[in-house]
């Protein structure tokens, strides 16, 4: 069980996280990454994150940097111009682990609407898991771990996601 203070802090983090992506406000959603950070897109949901198997995407924190250079040059050829997203988040949990670390689930959808040649709207339906802790007297995310409902199927272009 977490304090109703807890839970608001958790959520406001989510959503701030969520709101800094969608607004492809890249440098400062990499302000709310701690150092140990690992971004997780697995191929297939039963996947460990330590495992020998192929993952859509497996970024520690000088990989996800790099990835952050990359879109902040705004010259990314699949993101020209870039994507409109919005992410919904709902059936949020919160499991505190330590004085101040945090499991979180939810589920995300995620629309992007792909405004390059095809004009597409795409969604995204995930389960995402966060772990968080305090550092400095602020939430850190020190990993994110994304199951895509279709991670099996067609999966076209992530370029963008973080």
């Amino acid at each position: 069980m977490i304090s109703v203070e807890d839970r608001l802090e958790v959520e406001a983090f989510l959503f701030k996280e969520a709101r800094l992506a969608d607004e492809s406000r890249y440098s400062e959603w990499e302000a709310l990454v701690d150092d140990d950070m690992h971004y997780w897109v697995p191929l297939q949901e039963s996947q460990e994150p330590d495992s020998d198997q192929v993952s859509i995407l497996n970024d520690n924190r000088t990989r996800l940097a790099t990835r952050i250079r990359q879109l902040n040059t705004g010259v990314r050829h699949a993101q020209l111009p870039p994507s409109r997203m919005r992410r919904s988040i709902s059936n949020i949990e919160i499991e505190k682990t330590g004085a101040d670390e945090y499991a979180v689930g939810s589920n995300v959808v995620l629309y992007e609407f792909r405004r390059q040649a095809a004009k597409e709207l795409e969604v995204w339906p995930a389960r995402v898991e966060y772990k968080l802790r305090r550092k400095d007297g602020e939430l850190k995310m020190f990993s994110k771990h994304i199951f895509l409902l279709n991670s099996e199927g067609s999966v076209r272009g992530l370029s963008f996601i973080i």
